[in-house]
């Protein structure tokens, strides 16, 4: 019985804990947007609202093609138990609301994957292959859809002079997307690659610790632990190289997801009655996404804003668009995947 009670008050503690610091989180980063929700509300008269209630299916479609780039692979490890379809997008709306809750880049959302996929039998190595897998398809075609828009944009002679430096950049921003992709790919190909880099790492992080803690803890990330999560990355790569058709599905599956990204913004444009932006939102997108998965809050929603302001696209609608966007998203985000969210945290606790 003390046994009981004290499971119960362990469990009691961390969900209590979890909850608070999750609401305090979503709190935060409604009151940093809390200036953009007001002009959102100011501007929701102009857009048409039936255009608009689009953004539910599609929303929801979209967390749904998220959680197939993931699945459709994982269907055919064999360690890994079955999921259904419902799972798969319960799973999808829990991450989409920890990317917008922690205002964290990627790593929130990689933690959460890793500590939800625990209880199918996917290793946090796999959950790491997966994450970074549906990063890489999903910006590459992103690119490749900003050079289609570049090149409509330079047949149509709409791009204006002083903004055809975006093509030369994003032309560098492609060459170094796929230069860190090859570089990851050929770490994990090789055990030998993967300790080195492991070793490299854990005694980076160890004299980090040692510094800032002034001696006192001298270990922290044990090489062991490091390289074991390494080589599971490596033989998840191992697997994809080996079965490429396995890759098939998830790579569709992020088309469909990378059209959706965009087709979010291009609602929002047609319901102000601006259609003809779909190639500027296509090009701002692509570069925005950079800054998505690596850096904190913010910068995504800038860097787009600023692409089509320099594209041609006034002040005015660019910075509307993006903004109500990113509201109405925010919000769907929090009112359909918090009680999910929070029934899976008792669940997995449980």
């Amino acid at each position: 019985m003390v046994f009981m009670s004290k499971n119960k008050h362990h469990f009691f503690s961390f969900r209590t804990v979890l909850i608070i610091l999750t609401a305090i989180l979503v709190g935060y980063v409604v009151y940093q947007n809390w200036p953009d929700i007001v002009e959102t509300l100011h501007h929701l008269r102009d857009a048409n609202g039936f255009v608009l209630v689009l953004l539910i299916p599609e929303q929801l479609f979209m967390y749904f093609a998220c959680g197939q780039i993931f699945f459709s692979y994982l269907r055919y490890m064999k360690n890994v138990k079955k999921f259904s379809n419902k799972e798969i997008f319960r799973i999808s709306t829990e991450l989409n609301f920890v990317n917008h809750a922690v205002p964290a880049g990627g790593i929130g959302g990689l933690a959460f994957l890793t500590y939800r996929l625990a209880l199918h039998g996917v290793t946090a190595g796999q959950a790491s292959f997966l994450y970074i897998f549906r990063y890489a398809v999903t910006t590459v075609i992103n690119y490749l859809q900003a050079l289609i828009a570049i090149l409509i944009l330079l047949g149509l002679n709409l791009i204006p002079d002083e903004a055809k430096w975006i093509i030369p950049v994003s032309l560098l921003m492609n060459i170094g997307v796929f230069l860190f992709l090859w570089f990851m790919v050929y770490v994990a190909s090789s055990k030998k690659r993967i300790e080195f880099f492991s070793k490299t790492i854990s005694n980076l992080l160890n004299l980090l610790i040692k510094t800032v803690t002034f001696g006192h803890k001298k270990t922290m990330m044990q090489y062991e632990k490091i390289s074991n999560y390494f080589l599971d990355i490596h033989t998840s790569v191992k697997i994809a190289k080996e079965n490429k058709a396995y890759l098939k599905r998830p790579a569709l599956w992020g088309l469909i997801y990378s059209f959706c990204e965009i087709g979010t913004y291009w609602i929002v444009a047609i319901s102000l009655g601006r259609p003809e932006l779909l190639p500027f939102i296509m090009i701002g997108e692509a570069i925005g996404s950079v800054f998505d998965g690596i850096v904190p809050y913010g910068l995504y929603e800038l860097g787009m804003a600023g692409v089509m302001i320099a594209l041609g696209v006034d002040f005015s609608t660019a910075t509307i668009v993006t903004v109500m966007t990113r509201v109405i998203t925010l919000l769907f985000t929090i009112a359909s995947g918090s009680v999910p969210y929070y029934d899976a945290i008792e669940r997995k606790q449980k």
